[in-house]
């Protein structure tokens, strides 16, 4: 039982696999870390940081994909800022945002875990809706973008995974 908890089930890489994706990173997260510096929202830094772990580290995933990194993004906001207009920014409110997120992205199946910090970020929050959203969108966008063309790199790895009628 214990060997369950200590087991490694992500396949190894070959060296150039990792690199590729810290480089893949790097270059996708320094564009969001320059928007979110000039429209100062740089808050918004880490749940993009968790993206670039799954959409560079484990492009197979379907965590991963396009729909649920920009859908996953967008309803994690919409739930954090849904619940900020009707609850006041408490502990227990917390957990209401995240469970919000989780269920909209799972009722919709674009299930993206780094989009329940987005939902906890807005909720806390008092940047405008509007400046939340866009940023939101704008960064999910240059992540999706970046990695789609970074994959595409030699050695190339399939980003996004074909559709199951493409295979």
């Amino acid at each position: 039982m214990a060997r369950r908890f200590f087991h490694r089930h992500q396949p190894s890489l070959p060296c150039h696999g990792w690199l590729k994706a810290s480089l893949g990173s790097v270059l996708g997260m320094a564009i969001v870390g320059a928007i979110g510096h000039f429209s100062d929202t740089l808050f918004l830094i880490a749940p993009f940081a968790a993206s670039s772990v799954l959409i560079f580290g484990a492009p197979e995933s379907p965590l991963a994909q396009p729909t649920a990194v920009i859908g996953g993004h967008l309803l994690g906001a919409a739930a954090g800022l849904l619940l900020r207009v009707a609850l006041p920014p408490e502990w227990w409110a917390l957990g209401l945002a995240v469970g919000g997120a989780i269920f909209l992205m799972a009722v919709l199946r674009v299930t993206h875990p780094p989009a329940g910090a987005v939902a906890v970020v807005l909720f806390l929050s008092t940047a405008p809706y509007w400046l939340l959203l866009a940023a939101v969108l704008l960064g999910s966008l240059v992540l999706v973008l970046s990695a789609t063309l970074f994959h595409r790199l030699p050695p190339s790895r399939p980003y996004p995974i074909p559709h199951p009628q493409e295979r």
